[in-house]
């Protein structure tokens, strides 16, 4: 991963948070990254492209000793370990580098093995795939249509980020594939506490549920605070607290096909919310606390904790 971020920087990228920076590392989060630049495309209207690096993960140099399990799949003799020549994954996270030329600008936002390249400057943008496909083991995807497992498709008002396919094998995970849904994730004023209902006699599909949901808050706010609540009872989940994963579920299946909007009718302007409440937990009387960052109309970040 450093090979192509040195390769950037000598062809004059620069990895941007807000204004330019040379040679330091964009302090934003993974899916922030992603929801800005997507929001920016799609103000802009320009075409998002992906490109997959073959053994992208393989390129960086150790710098100590690393040893991992051989794959069940490898003949090799017992007791023999192998011993890691290339690192498997970069410790940096996201970054997102910008060219600036006559004719426009070049995004592109790296992860890992996983490419979008965007931008005004079409020759520069078609040059670059070329040149970086000249030194890497490359696969042009064409455009973008599913980045890190989530779903992108385009229209004449903007781009929309989604999860439907995991959002319809969750409700199978559930044995929800019946006709019932509700309209929203949680009853009104409802207050779950660790002693509501009975034990569950085996808690693991309960935590499997909500692992699936925290997964699908990627691109679904509007159940984050709903998978907050029941995410608190991993522990010891009990009847009550099954029943509130299921209604989550039953909401998310009649709204599956909701997902993040960037409009191409929009602005730049950054635009922070934050609210908490106060002592709301029935049980530890602690606060939830939340805030929610957007980019014109476009949310682009959010966060909510007790």
């Amino acid at each position: 991963m450093e090979r192509y971020k040195a390769r950037l920087v000598a062809k004059g990228f620069t990895q941007e948070y807000g204004i330019n920076y040379e040679e330091t590392f964009a302090l934003v989060a993974r899916l922030t990254s992603v929801c800005s630049l997507l929001a920016i495309a799609a103000l802009r209207r320009w075409k998002l492209f992906q490109i997959n690096v073959k053994n992208a993960f393989l390129n960086s140099d150790l710098e100590e000793e690393v040893y991992m399990k051989p794959s069940p799949r490898l003949n090799h003799p017992p007791k023999k370990v192998c011993r890691l020549r290339r690192a498997l994954y970069s410790p940096h996270d996201t970054a997102l580098f910008i060219r600036k030329t006559a004719w426009g600008m070049v995004s592109l936002l790296l992860y890992v093995d996983d490419m979008i390249i965007t931008g005004d400057d079409v020759a520069g943008v078609e040059e670059l795939k070329q040149s970086l496909s000249h030194k890497f083991e490359m696969k042009d995807l064409g455009i973008l249509s599913c980045f890190l497992g989530l779903e992108v498709t385009s229209s004449n008002d903007g781009y929309l980020l989604s999860q439907v396919k995991y959002a319809s094998d969750l409700i199978s995970k559930a044995e929800l594939n019946d006709g019932k849904s509700v309209s929203t994730p949680l009853e009104s004023n409802v207050k779950l506490t660790p002693m509501d209902g009975s034990p569950l006699s085996d808690p693991t599909h309960y935590r499997q549920l909500v692992g699936s949901l925290v997964c699908l808050t990627t691109t679904r706010p509007d159940i984050a605070y709903a998978v907050h609540i029941v995410s608190q009872f991993m522990t010891a989940p009990r009847s009550t607290h099954y029943a509130a994963v299921l209604r989550i579920i039953r909401y998310v299946k009649g709204t599956s096909f909701h997902g993040l909007h960037f409009s191409a009718n929009s602005s730049l302007m950054l635009r922070a919310y934050s609210d908490a409440d106060w002592a709301g937990d029935p049980s530890d009387r602690r606060s939830t606390t939340s805030y929610c960052l957007f980019l014109g109309n476009s949310l682009i970040s959010w966060w909510s904790k007790k």
